[in-house]
């Protein structure tokens, strides 16, 4: 994650965000919430402290007061820099002191507070030891659609993110793979994704013939040859926000088996974004397309979820699966990519990333999700 989230929104956005985030966690039961470096940390105050440090660095959120960011005072410079800092107060600390003495002074020493599902151990058990009497559960457990639902400014950062993916697929369909490594052609998905201006490349999967039926096969020195399915999954972030894309192409003419089991998934990825609309459940998404592929003879060859949700990171709450009766809101983005994986065979995977809209729903990928010939 890069500092170029920030740039994108005002101390104002962060501060609404902030006050938010207090009030739902306090609605939920909590003294508060603790924040560590992290996605959530970045889309809170749009700060991004360095990317390994033992120093703690803890966001502290509560309803009715202001909220404060314990920070190394080595560090404090740059965070007060973040577009999020006028809507903080900070609190830094020095080596030789004592950081979880001065942030149990900002906690209800009864209290119960959510934290980061990244917190590192060592700074738990310390706040533990430092308030004996709070107790703690994961801030995914306890507020799972914190960032669940974009608004208006970050749906345009995530179209913009989908535009570079499709444009990314859009050329890479033209390149050769007969004769070339998985490898290479991940190689030419990085570069792609970073000309389209992604900061971050998170995942470039090339699975071709066999290593298809792998839904996340790493890209190897397999040499792709004529008669192969090849599965690309790709994405990563742009200007902060995520992409996620899949297309599954075949290098010369398929058999009809192929183009068979393809037209299934593309049909099951058509009925789990038909199911998409304000108010259906997560699992109606997943079942809408596993029905496809079950009624086709497929089914125990489907063997993820359908979905999951998209945003500062590439993956995230909510997901599409069966028991999941959380009901889909507008602004919600996530992934449809229902897959078939025939071990030993080939796989198929089409994925679009989808937002909630009003009536329905709206595809932030474009691309043809007919079978693509490539050389």
């Amino acid at each position: 994650m890069t500092g170029s989230t920030a740039a994108s929104f005002t101390a104002d956005d962060y501060r609404a965000r902030m006050e938010r985030a207090a009030r739902t966690a306090a609605e939920a039961g909590l003294a508060g919430l603790l924040v560590a470096p992290g996605p959530d940390l970045v889309w809170l105050t749009g700060y991004t402290p360095p990317a390994v440090t033992e120093r703690l660095t803890l966001l502290v959120l509560a309803a009715g007061q202001d909220p404060v960011l314990v920070v190394p005072a080595l560090e404090a410079p740059d965070a007060q820099k973040a577009a999020g800092a006028p809507a903080l107060t900070l609190r830094d600390w020095t080596d030789g002191k004592d950081p979880y003495a001065a942030t149990a002074a900002l906690l209800d020493a009864s209290g119960r507070f959510g934290i980061s599902d990244n917190a590192w151990a060592l700074h738990l058990l310390a706040l533990q030891q430092a308030v004996p009497g709070s107790s703690y559960t994961s801030l995914t457990d306890a507020l799972p659609m914190l960032r669940a639902v974009k608004d208006a400014a970050e749906l345009e950062l995530m179209s913009a993110a989908g535009a570079a993916a499709d444009a990314t697929f859009e050329e890479i369909r033209n390149v050769p793979f007969a004769g070339r490594r998985e490898a290479e052609v991940a190689a030419d998905l990085d570069r792609l994704l970073r000309r389209y201006g992604h900061e971050q490349v998170d995942f470039t999967i090339v699975a071709s013939g066999p290593n298809g039926a792998n839904p996340h096969h790493e890209a190897g020195d397999r040499v792709i040859e004529r008669g192969d399915m090849v599965v690309l999954d790709f994405g990563g972030l742009k200007d902060g926000y995520g992409s996620d894309t899949s297309r599954t192409v075949h290098v010369g003419e398929p058999t009809d088996e192929e183009r068979r089991v393809h037209d299934i998934v593309r049909e099951a990825q058509e009925a789990g974004f038909r199911a998409v609309r304000p108010g259906a459940a997560c699992q109606d998404v997943d079942r809408a397309a596993r029905a496809v592929i079950a009624d086709a003879g497929y089914g125990e060859y489907f063997i993820h979820r359908t979905g999951h949700g998209i945003g500062v990171t590439t993956h995230e709450p909510p997901y599409m699966i069966e028991g999941e009766e959380r009901p889909l809101v507008p602004g919600m983005c996530f992934s449809v990519e229902p897959g078939i994986y025939l071990p030993g065979r080939f796989g198929v995977r089409i994925e679009d990333i989808v937002t909630v809209t009003e009536d329905g729903g709206r595809r932030l990928n474009t691309t043809s999700r007919e079978l693509v010939i490539v050389e």
